[in-house]
């Protein structure tokens, strides 16, 4: 049995990227009955600030030394975030391009769990090196259209962000959805790549 992690950045239910999350998540039970699936709603869940305690936590750690109890309780809520990422055993992130990146919620998401000796390391050599595994599939909406070779590859900080951070903490077997434009070529278009979407998703789930 495995468990596979949603995390979901979007807060509109009628979002592009959650309606093929949720197909892809329906996909999946159908295909691995025996599985749990864990969604985490960045937009409803209570993340820890990563704020002056956290990281005076974090520094007195890297550094060998000894955190006071107030910034224990901070870094334990940070690596309470942690685990449940590690916990799982497959990912799925789904989420909307917002004024070219990631929605801020998520951006707080990552800033908890990239974390030395959590998500990442070095190697002998000093190189950073990844400690995070597992089968990663990364749903991308956006209004306009960013394809690979395009002018507007140039300003797609979604994609190309997402694809960093994974490929840094160790998860390198991605499948990336991407359903654009949702906005920018009509609701003809719009519906058209999402039903195209769909199907990529349920595709991808059923042996996932």
């Amino acid at each position: 049995m495995s468990t596979l992690l949603h995390i979901k950045a979007s807060p509109r239910d009628r979002s592009y990227s959650t309606k093929v999350a949720e197909a892809f998540k329906d996909a999946y039970a159908a295909a691995h009955s025996g599985d749990t699936v864990d969604t985490l709603d960045l937009f409803s869940e209570d993340l820890p600030a990563f704020d002056g305690a956290a990281l005076d936590a974090k520094y007195e750690i890297l550094h060998g030394g000894q955190p006071t109890a107030s910034q224990k309780d901070a870094w334990g809520a940070v690596e309470a975030v942690i685990e449940r990422f590690k916990s799982a055993d497959k990912y799925l992130f789904s989420l909307p391009m917002w004024n070219f990146g990631v929605p801020y919620r998520l951006k707080h998401y990552i800033d908890v769990i990239t974390q030395p000796g959590y998500t990442f390391g070095f190697t002998s050599e000093g190189e950073y090196e990844g400690l995070v595994s597992g089968k990663t599939v990364a749903i991308y909406a956006r209004g306009g259209e960013y394809p690979a070779g395009s002018p507007g590859e140039a300003v797609d900080f979604q994609k190309r962000y997402m694809d960093t951070f994974l490929g840094f903490i160790g998860l390198t077997d991605v499948s990336s959805i991407v359903v654009e434009p949702t906005l920018a070529g009509g609701p003809e278009k719009a519906k058209e790549s999402l039903e195209k979407a769909l199907e990529s998703a349920k595709g991808i789930a059923a042996s996932f």
